[in-house]
């Protein structure tokens, strides 16, 4: 999940918890494609969404809670609200999703070709393939979506703005 937190740190309900889990429902979603209903793997985009402006939504307050004169207070709430959703959103929606999407069905197309296993066991492999891979990408994807807005949207903030890190 996190770093431990330093003794007497408060714990980021978001970060430091198992409701942390609930940003990866889409990719678990994505690893039962194919032996699941559409709709449930919408439903596990929704849970993962669902989690990613909470989590925004929380930051604001958080940066809405420090003492500071009220012109940086906007400015300070916004700039939380904006980095932790989009960074959530590609670190733990769109990318993680593209990615299981794309092992899945590349291992389903492989099974289907190099084996000739019934079609039911080429599915349950590629979930438990899609399942495995899951915590591979983790921490690569969150250090890329870091680079990558390091790089970019975070150079337009206003610089008693900045968050302290996703």
């Amino acid at each position: 999940m996190s770093e431990p937190q330093p003794r007497g740190a408060e714990r980021d309900l978001y970060r430091d918890t198992w409701v942390r889990y609930l940003g990866y429902a889409n990719e678990v979603g994505e690893a039962f494609r194919s032996l699941v209903p559409a709709a449930v793997v919408w439903l596990s985009y929704g849970v993962a969404s669902s989690y990613v402006l909470a989590d925004a939504i929380d930051k604001g307050k958080k940066a809405g809670e420090v003492p500071s004169p009220e012109a940086g207070r906007s400015a300070r709430v916004t700039v939380a609200v904006v980095d932790t959703f989009v960074w959530q959103a590609l670190a733990s929606v769109a990318i993680p999703g593209f990615t299981i999407n794309r092992v899945c069905a590349a291992s389903l197309y492989v099974l289907g070709t190099a084996t000739r296993w019934p079609l039911a066991v080429r599915k349950w492999t590629t979930t438990a393939l899609g399942l495995l891979t899951i915590p591979i990408i983790i921490h690569p994807i969150d250090r890329s979506v870091d680079f990558l807005l390091d790089s970019s949207l975070r150079k337009l903030y206003p610089s008693v703005g900045k968050p302290s890190s996703s």
